[in-house]
């Protein structure tokens, strides 16, 4: 009796088996196998734009290093000099604001590094602008203020009542206060940039001696790179940020994306395009793209270093990571239609204020027209926007981690070999050319900015879509010196550590999802997809479990 009442099992179950077999086979060659092939042939093409985009900046970084193409070639520039008979009247009057929320670990860097610029301190004004909503940390920063006004620096210490357009919003609100009407150009430094003592002397030169310049920017240097290595794959990233594609706008069209720190920005180029705004979480690149369609230059100069710090956790990096993907897509959505139909920019130079010794401060120039041209558009809706900031996002997550890993479940798809391995291992070759000396962490690079391409893609979509938390902005944490002040003893107790607080779903289900396509792809595939998968899939593990970047004991 028990043999028979137990033969009928195991026949059901290889019945149900064999009918999802047929299900799927009945589905895949009219629906799943188009439709991959398209999502194929379109990952094809963004790789393909990427790679043209990739090696077209490549043949400018080399053209200009050849050709020696440096900023004091290209503009006029002359050392400030000390003149006699005018004194400090000689230097044109700097504005440096520091915007800052709750920056207890830092404040006293950026603000000592502000106060210690070499600039007449006659013509200078030191502006902190706290948003801060804890007291303790307000009154920290105010006292601060206090102990560097008593040693003769003309600071000013200013609060507003809410924060409204969150960093934007206090830069627009600083700009209205009586005392910047004397000024002729504003800095901006964030609560965890540490400019040398020479920094306005090597950038404002740019801007009196060449009305048309509306920003010099400086490049970032990391105080961290060092500290794990999820900042040191940051530092790669953002070193070809700069040395790359900063340069590349800078010496072609005199147009890139402001990094909203570290540069001086002529007061003038920011009232004509219309001020700051907080329609988008990137108020910087906004007024960059305004301030460009009015016909004003820019300079990078990538000599010139600014000390800053890398989110050095994961939880702040990905809040920094969502802002900077959501936002950037959010503002091509608003901002498209305006630069297509952009035809004529007004002002090169309108009296200004420019300065000039020879012309007794005020410089009369002539008011002049000029045109952005087609090419300059061009540059800027597909290079900057489409490629750069929407393109080179969706194509890394869709393709590597979705798309190649489901071709092993249908081998009548196949990836050609230039799109699976070449394309894509020049692309990494050239990416690594900012930071040379973490080439050996190349590959560890690739699986990490594949793990973060997920949430860059989500943002992306949601700032394209203008859905979600597509106005959300989150203070990157800032830690300074933290990690020397709260190292545990070795009596401390060690700290409670909650397992929901390090675990990251989304991260865990991609995990689970290339690590099965390697599986089957080890079982029954003949691409070896599968060395890829295993390595990709162990990537997505670790970030979701919470074991990447810095861990900050808490008291």
């Amino acid at each position: 009796m028990d043999r028979l009442s137990s033969t009928p099992v195991l026949p059901r179950r290889n019945d149900d088996v064999t009918q999802l077999g047929m299900v799927w086979e009945q589905v895949k060659a009219p629906v799943i196998v188009p439709l991959l092939r398209i999502a194929v042939f379109l990952c094809l093409a963004m790789s393909v734009m990427l790679f043209v985009e990739k090696v077209y900046m490549a043949t400018v970084i080399l053209a200009v290093k050849l050709l020696r193409r440096r900023p004091e070639t290209r503009y006029k520039w002359e050392p400030m000099e000390d003149d006699m008979e005018r004194g400090s009247a000689a230097y044109p009057m700097v504005l440096v604001q520091i915007p800052m929320f709750n920056e207890k670990e830092v404040y006293q860097l950026s603000i000592g590094a502000a106060c210690g610029l070499s600039w007449p301190s006659d013509r200078l004004i030191i502006q902190v602008l706290d948003d801060s909503t804890d007291p303790a940390i307000k009154e920290m920063v105010q006292v601060e203020c206090r102990r560097w006004a008593s040693k003769g620096v003309n600071i000013r210490y200013e609060i507003r009542d809410n924060r409204v357009g969150y960093k934007a919003g206090a830069l627009k609100m600083g700009m209205k206060h009586r005392y910047v009407k004397d000024c002729d150009y504003v800095v901006i430094f964030d609560a965890d940039f540490q400019p040398d003592p020479d920094f306005l002397c090597r950038t404002i030169p740019f801007l009196i001696h060449n009305p048309q310049i509306g920003l010099v920017q400086g490049r970032w240097r990391f105080v961290n790179a060092d500290e794990c290595l999820m900042t040191r794959m940051q530092e790669m990233s953002l070193d070809y940020h700069f040395a790359i594609e900063q340069e590349v706008g800078s010496s072609t069209y005199a147009f890139f994306g402001f990094n909203g720190t570290a540069g001086v920005w002529r007061i003038a180029a920011i009232n004509e395009a219309g001020g700051w705004k907080d329609r988008t979480t990137v108020e910087d690149m906004d007024l960059a793209v305004r301030a460009s369609l009015k016909g004003w230059k820019f300079i990078f100069l990538n000599d010139l270093g600014v000390k800053s710090e890398l989110p050095s956790t994961f939880k702040a990096f990905r809040h920094q990571q969502h802002r900077w993907s959501c936002g950037p897509a959010n503002l091509f959505r608003k901002m498209v239609v305006e630069i297509s139909k952009n035809k004529v920019c007004s002002l090169c130079v309108r009296n200004t204020h420019n300065f000039s010794r020879d012309s007794d401060w005020l410089c009369d120039a002539s008011l002049t027209m000029q045109k952005v041209s087609l090419w300059t558009k061009v540059y800027v809706i597909y290079s900057f926007f489409f490629i750069r900031k929407i393109v080179g996002h969706i194509v890394t997550f869709i393709f590597y981690c979705l798309v190649i890993p489901a071709t092993v479940f249908v081998p009548e798809v196949e990836i050609p070999m230039w799109g699976l391995v070449y394309l894509p291992s020049v692309i990494t070759m050239l990416n690594s050319v900012g930071t040379p000396r973490s080439l050996h962490l190349l590959v560890f690079w690739v699986l990490f900015e594949n793990v973060m391409s997920l949430h860059r893609t989500k943002a992306t979509l949601s700032g394209l879509l203008d859905l979600g938390r597509v106005n959300e902005w989150v203070v990157t944490e800032k830690l300074g010196d933290i990690m020397k002040t709260k190292l545990p003893t070795k009596a401390a107790k060690k700290p409670r550590v909650r397992i929901g607080d390090r675990l990251h779903k989304m991260e865990l289900f991609t995990g689970a999802y290339l690590f099965f396509c390697a599986c089957y792809d080890l079982k029954y595939g003949k691409n070896h997809y599968f060395l890829y998968l295993f390595l990709q899939s162990i990537t997505f593990f670790i970030v979701g479990f919470g074991y990447v970047g810095t861990y900050i004991p808490q008291s």
